[in-house]
């Protein structure tokens, strides 16, 4: 594979990823509404956060004349699915499930920076200007009850495995 194909590749998996996100807090921001609404605010700025990172991508791939990830609706289906389970089972649910998505998602952002410094500094912009507001999502779930302790620890293990699988397919489709 090339270096342009992984670029793209890259490119193609963030786009993805933040399909998923914008579906997970549209359905949590829904339930929260009438449930939660401690937790609207914050979920509305990072709902925000999470469209704006995927016009980055889209404009990245659209840029480059690359495809999007033929998942991405599945990513879509996923996110929606995640949220509103989430968004149903309440505040520390919401919130681990946040923090699990971000620690998969800033570890992986960190090796894709990692490899975009040596190969391409314009996908390398993109990915940098998501990286501060995904890891301010990250602790701010961490922070409001999101860590992995025993009661959350479930939801932290299945959201992190279905993120690294949703990543890991991401990058074969």
């Amino acid at each position: 594979m090339s270096i342009q194909q992984e670029v793209e590749r890259i490119l193609r998996v963030n786009h993805a990823g933040e399909r998923g996100a914008i579906s997970i807090y549209t359905l949590q921001i829904a339930i929260s509404k009438h449930l939660w609404p401690s937790c609207v605010p914050a979920l509305k700025e990072m709902l925000t956060h999470e469209q704006s990172h995927y016009l980055i991508f889209d404009s990245a791939l659209r840029t480059r004349g690359a495809r999007s990830c033929y998942a991405l609706s599945l990513w879509s289906l996923g996110g929606a699915t995640l949220g509103a389970i989430t968004g149903l089972l309440g505040p520390k649910a919401i919130w681990s499930c946040t923090a699990a998505v971000e620690s998969t998602v800033y570890k992986h952002l960190q090796e894709q920076i990692t490899f975009l410094e040596q190969h391409d500094k314009d996908a390398l912009l993109a990915v940098q200007a998501i990286e501060a507001d995904e890891k301010s999502h990250l602790h701010h779930a961490l922070n409001s009850g999101g860590a992995p302790a025993r009661e959350n620890k479930i939801i932290w293990v299945i959201v992190s495995l279905c993120t690294s699988l949703a990543i890991w397919l991401s990058y074969r489709i």
